[in-house]
């Protein structure tokens, strides 16, 4: 019991939609989560397609990929075909066994999992090196740094006041971190 390979697609046949996925070595799967259509993309020359099965796979991927391909259900099978390129018309899907069907089933089920569980990690880690990289959260983080520890565990009463904090020469006393451009002049009284 292989796990699907993907890319996954969702197709849509009358009412019903369908998910349709190849794995590698050529065969495709299209399943309504009930039932499994299986069909193997080196099976063409029973539809008359002139192309080799490997362009013919890579064909069916693309199309898959743009939304042009069309799933047509019949008793026991099924027809996927290309929209967009008269050479490749159809691939046969045969309807899979019930026991078989279910293999396939588990094996989608568990195969997406462990994708969705990758792609969960995957952006786990950017999301923690976006927040490392972040100039809003590098800046609240440094702001921290100097602001006094709000824990009320420390004895504030033994003369442990915060150290004070140096003037540097034309910093405004109102706005900290603001250097005035200009040097100051002091106040003029005799142009009353």
């Amino acid at each position: 019991m292989a796990e699907p390979a993907g890319p996954f697609h969702v197709l849509r046949a009358g009412p019903g939609r369908f998910l349709c996925y190849c794995r590698p070595g050529g065969a495709v799967y299209v399943t309504d989560a009930m039932e499994v259509w299986a069909g193997d993309l080196g099976g063409c020359p029973a539809f008359g397609c002139p192309c080799p099965p490997e362009e013919h796979g890579a064909m069916l991927r693309a199309a898959l990929g743009r939304g042009a391909a069309e799933l047509s259900l019949g008793p026991r099978s099924a027809t996927l075909r290309m929209l967009e390129e008269p050479r490749c018309p159809a691939v046969a899907l045969a309807q899979l066994p019930a026991a078989e069907a279910r293999s396939q089933l588990q094996a989608l089920v568990f195969g997406m999992a462990g994708c969705i569980e990758t792609l969960e990690r995957r952006l786990e880690a950017v999301e923690t090196l976006a927040s490392s990289c972040s100039p809003q959260k590098n800046t609240a983080q440094s702001q921290q740094l100097f602001l006094p520890d709000p824990s009320p565990r420390k004895n504030r009463a033994a003369g442990s006041a915060l150290p004070a904090k140096r003037k540097v020469p034309g910093e405004s006393l109102i706005n900290p971190g603001f250097k005035s451009k200009k040097a100051s002049s002091g106040v003029n009284f005799e142009d009353s």
